[in-house]
């Protein structure tokens, strides 16, 4: 299995407080969320990883030759040029690694901005369900707007901010999915049509969306874990003080 990370925003939020450097090389207990990344990844048996960047690419590029040589992973660096557009161009950027995996291969497509234990990425790597997104029950809109999962007769049937409506229940997606080979190749083909013309600005939220409510996802439960993206300086102050002392007692 393979797995690309897209990390290729200006996180603006916080430039104001750590200043230019991408998100996925703030540092939590002395790792980057890029080693953290690949630590994690390579627990749970992914030996390739696709890292797509852009915002300060280089800085990026130049954590990659230790990490290849600390974890043994193989890593390959992607720049999306247009990442101050929408983000839909970091999926359109990776389609040529997504099309040269072999035909029985599941694909992993994460976020770069996550702290999470590698219990968190077992569970999605190892369901029985082929394709697949992890949700998290326990999830707050008082201070951040975060993706909704609704699911009825154990189905997700939307992906979206701001959801409201009727469901069995409802899960924040953490940003992390495993696709089967055919979904793989629908992920392409709904990238490339929504990326067309005026679609550059799309978020890659839409087609992730789109693959949902088509059917094709089934959900992983992780609710109890402890786990944050990283948006705000507060999220970092979180991660520090709560979110990674509770990873860290539960790698032991």
């Amino acid at each position: 299995m393979q797995a690309l990370i897209y990390a290729a925003g200006v996180g603006i939020r916080l430039t104001t407080t750590f200043g230019e450097l991408p998100k996925i090389l703030l540092e939590f207990g002395g790792k980057s969320l890029l080693e953290r990344h690949v630590q994690r990844l390579r627990e749970v048996g992914v030996v390739q990883l696709t890292v797509v960047s852009g915002y300060k690419h280089q800085l990026i590029e130049q954590a990659l030759p230790r990490l290849r040589k600390l974890y043994g992973i193989e890593i390959q660096a992607l720049i999306n040029p247009d990442y101050t557009e929408g983000s839909i161009l970091s999926l359109g950027t990776s389609i040529p690694v997504l099309q040269s995996i072999a035909s029985n291969e599941s694909v992993l497509i994460m976020d770069g901005d996550v702290l999470y234990p590698t219990e968190l990425l077992r569970r999605l790597v190892e369901s029985p369900e082929r394709t697949a997104l992890l949700i998290d029950r326990n999830y707050s809109t008082a201070d951040d707007d975060p993706v909704l999962v609704p699911i009825s007769n154990g189905q997700p049937f939307d992906f979206i901010k701001k959801w409201r409506g009727e469901a069995d229940l409802i899960g924040e997606s953490i940003g992390f999915f495993k696709l089967s080979p055919a979904d793989r190749l629908e992920l392409i083909a709904v990238t490339q049509k929504m990326s067309a013309g005026s679609g550059r600005s799309t978020s890659y939220d839409e087609v992730l969306r789109a693959l949902v409510r088509e059917g094709r996802f089934s959900h992983v439960d992780i609710t109890g874990l402890p786990w944050t993206e990283i948006d705000f300086p507060h999220d970092v102050e979180h991660a520090r003080a709560v979110v990674l002392p509770a990873i860290d007692k539960l790698q032991r």
